[in-house]
């Protein structure tokens, strides 16, 4: 997670904190399968690299507890695998204005995960 979020009344914001919320974290996933943390919110690239099919579980608010309704979680895949979106336990995903149990990343493609609700989630970007 970048520096400086989530950030408390009180909290001073320093010049490392101020620079680090204009620079993205990397996260590189190489392995076939990924599930997301709370330490992929906000300021976090999640980067798929993998040569093969990747599926990247999208967790319930009990594993996001840093989860509000707004926050994102950003993706690339870079791998020449299909990345595919799947659904934690209770999670709904929506994508292209339909639920979606499997929205799809081809590679070179970037889409953002936005909470919208308990456990729900929009996927937006270059959803296949």
């Amino acid at each position: 997670m970048a520096t400086g979020f989530p950030a408390i009344t009180g909290d001073i914001l320093t010049a490392a904190a101020y620079n680090g919320l204009v620079a993205f974290t990397l996260n590189t996933q190489s392995g076939a399968t990924y599930t997301v943390a709370n330490a992929d919110l906000y300021q976090s690239l999640v980067q798929a690299t993998n040569a093969s099919t990747k599926t990247i579980t999208i967790a319930p608010d009990s594993t996001l507890t840093s989860a509000v309704v707004g926050s994102a979680i950003t993706f690339l895949n870079s791998g020449a695998g299909l990345l595919t979106f799947a659904a934690g336990a209770g999670v709904t995903i929506v994508s292209a204005g339909a639920v979606s149990a499997a929205p799809t990343l081809a590679q070179h493609k970037s889409a953002v995960a936005i909470r919208t609700g308990a456990n729900a989630y929009t996927i937006v970007g270059g959803i296949a």
